[in-house]
């Protein structure tokens, strides 16, 4: 039979000979709003638990938007058009238009346009957040679990703030959206260091779809709430990249509006545990990179049998990538064991480790591998990855007699065992 998987900004056709133990995972998928654009103006203006973004427009102060960096499919042409036709008697040089890079990479113009439109990105002061220079961060204190709070000052100068971003499971902050646009999206190294370091991602709370409990999750909304004047303006959406739900206002009642949306839309219980999972990383932009597709086999390691196997279809179009320390600490690293023994050293807390800690965990329990057309073998092999040509070839040789899931939308769908 044959199936589409997500993949680049195409999908991947592939052919899986018939086998009985068969199970394809995909959400539930309810239908794109008719007129999303109207929808979000509507929300704006009747928000859940504070009062309409028009009412909140400070008389002078600047007013600043935070927006997600392109390895997020929120559709932030159309939530920021929205946005703008409700603040349309501010004048355009009190607005600023911030970038929540977090750790990675700035955008480039021709993503900028890509994202937010030529017209936008011509029409606006854009401030893309640089996480690793102090001199840009402003100090807020400490949280309740003990971690300094750096955030852009810029950002913290602003009257009113507004925090844009698209709703989905997240397999360590519980859901993305929400507070995310202020930590990591605007904040310094130091804190979102701290807020994904070891302990924090080790806890068995900090998963996808956990909110209560979960410190990373609580720490965000922590943070986010420094900012004392702010209003949220989010989304989800299906597998086609649809807006199916608008969810604004006072972050917290907001966003767990959107999260219990969102978890009834998109997390599947399966009956079992699978010998195979066949899964993607959604798709472009979020199989940009390896990086990111650590989410994709996060996952598909929810319901595969322990010594079992994860076949990942990840584009990386942008590569593993080369700035940041995710390709660095796999290169240095030999085993999962040795990365481990690493993370346990009192002194050791560096970018990206969080990300190399979730891969080790699965990767202790499983093998995995993976399909890219932009990665060498040997890159691959030197993420402690096993690189396949063919997923219908591994199928055929190492499928016979053995359960297999496929989950075509990658962590669009996340399963959960009944």
């Amino acid at each position: 039979m044959d199936y589409q998987l997500k993949y680049g900004k195409n999908n991947l056709s592939i052919y899986i000979d018939d086998n009985p133990d068969v199970t394809v995972v995909n959400p539930k998928d309810s239908s794109a709003l008719k007129n999303p654009k109207a929808a979000l103006i509507q929300e704006i203006l009747s928000p859940i638990g504070t009062c309409s973004l028009k009412k909140m427009i400070p008389k002078s102060d600047r007013i600043g938007i935070i927006l997600n960096d392109i390895t997020r499919a929120t559709p932030s042409e159309m939530i920021l058009n929205a946005i703008l036709t409700v603040l349309s008697e501010v004048p355009t040089d009190r607005i600023t238009l911030f970038v929540g890079t977090g750790t990675h990479r700035k955008n480039t113009d021709s993503e900028l346009r890509e994202m937010f439109g030529s017209a936008i990105t011509e029409s606006f002061r854009i401030i893309q957040n640089d996480s690793a220079d102090e001199s840009t961060q402003v100090f807020l204190g400490k949280t309740s679990f003990g971690h300094e709070i750096w955030l852009n000052r810029e950002l913290v100068n602003c009257g009113l703030v507004v925090l844009t971003g698209f709703i989905e499971p997240h397999f360590f902050a519980g859901f993305s959206g929400g507070g995310k646009a202020i930590m990591p999206g605007m904040a310094g190294n130091r804190t979102i260091f701290a807020n994904h370091g070891a302990e924090m991602i080790a806890n068995p709370h900090s998963v996808w779809g956990i909110t209560s409990g979960n410190p990373i999750y609580e720490e965000i909304l922590e943070i986010a709430e420094k900012i004392e004047r702010s209003f949220l303006v989010n989304v989800a959406m299906n597998s086609k990249h649809e807006i199916n739900g608008v969810f604004c206002g006072e972050i917290r009642h907001a966003h767990q509006a959107g999260c219990d949306f969102v978890k009834q839309n998109v997390m599947v219980p399966v009956p079992k545990q699978f010998d195979i999972v066949i899964g993607t990383n959604s798709g472009y932009p979020l199989d940009l990179n390896l990086y990111q597709t650590v989410k994709g086999i996060s996952a598909a390691a929810r319901i595969v049998k322990d010594g079992g196997t994860i076949l990942i279809a990840s584009e990386c179009s942008d590569g593993i990538p080369e700035e940041g320390m995710f390709k660095t600490l796999l290169k240095e690293t030999n085993s999962p064991q040795a990365f481990f023994d690493k993370l346990r050293e009192p002194e050791f807390l560096v970018q990206d480790q969080w990300q190399v800690q979730i891969l080790m965990q699965i990767l202790q329990k499983v093998k995995v591998c993976l399909y890219s057309d932009r990665l060498s073998d040997e890159q691959i092999r030197a993420c402690h990855l096993i690189p396949i040509h063919s997923i219908e070839e591994f199928c055929r040789k190492e499928g016979k007699g053995k359960s297999i899931c496929i989950m075509p939308e990658g962590p669009l769908t996340i399963p959960y065992l009944t």
